[in-house]
């Protein structure tokens, strides 16, 4: 909710987005939004900022961010509708997102039923020729130092053989601003198939799309990816083409 000595109009318009977010996640700890204007500016449809502030929020059941925070530029809205606590955006507005994922996080995410569709045909190259691989349950680990720890078992589809692949990576940011690249690969001591896992991390490629964690209504550019020891900080500027949930 709105804080501080916000009139009835900002709480009203608050309580508006929230309830807007609501229906956009799956879960939420807390949430919390506080609106910007003054009955002048409100009355011409213009909003100062919003600002929004979240904990344990997830999308698409298993898309989880520990800390979600985002703040906008001024904001033009249709007037007669926020009267009736409809939040009609007139105009795109810029905002800066800055969220934080947990290990437990990005594992949840990485095992999630939009991955793991993904990753129970999965048609990779292996040493010329294509395999198809079943991909079973998901590790990760953020041991510090800007690298991330994953590990899994693999089936050949074609064989049924399994294997093991372990490896750290740094994850770097494409210059488009939603794509993760895994650099400076390093393989673990249980890793039983360097090959396999080349044409793994090649195949991936499609799956490290930081797009998935967007809401309705709105285009992420991530600036910025920190990986620390336990989770990983995203920075990232957005263009909000309507408020979500609206």
């Amino acid at each position: 909710m709105a804080q501080g000595n916000s009139d009835l109009g900002e709480q009203a318009l608050s309580k508006a987005v929230e309830m807007g977010l609501s229906t956009q996640l799956d879960a939420v700890e807390t949430l919390e939004t506080e609106i910007r204007t003054d009955p002048v500016a409100l009355m011409q449809g213009q909003l100062e900022s919003v600002a929004i502030q979240g904990q344990g929020l997830v999308i698409k059941e298993d898309l989880r961010t520990e800390a979600l925070a985002v703040k906008t530029d001024g904001i033009a809205i249709d007037p007669l509708k926020a009267a009736l606590g409809d939040i009609e955006l007139t105009r795109p507005t810029n905002a800066t997102v800055a969220a934080k994922l947990t290990e437990a996080d990005i594992e949840r995410a990485c095992n999630s039923d939009y991955i793991q569709q993904k990753l129970q045909d999965l048609e990779v190259t292996v040493e010329d020729r294509p395999v198809r691989l079943r991909v079973q349950q998901v590790k990760v680990s953020l041991p510090g130092d800007g690298r991330v720890a994953i590990a899994t078992d693999i089936q050949r589809l074609d064989s049924g053989e399994q294997q093991h692949v372990a490896f750290t990576t740094t994850p770097t940011l494409a210059p488009e601003g939603y794509q993760v690249v895994l650099s400076e690969v390093d393989l673990g001591e249980d890793n039983t198939s360097a090959p396999l896992t080349e044409s793994l991390l090649s195949a991936a490629k499609d799956l490290l799309d930081l797009r998935q964690f967007s809401l309705s209504g709105m285009t992420l550019h991530v600036d910025r990816i920190d990986v620390l020891e336990k989770y990983i900080n995203l920075q990232a500027k957005a263009q909000l083409e309507k408020f979500p949930g609206s």
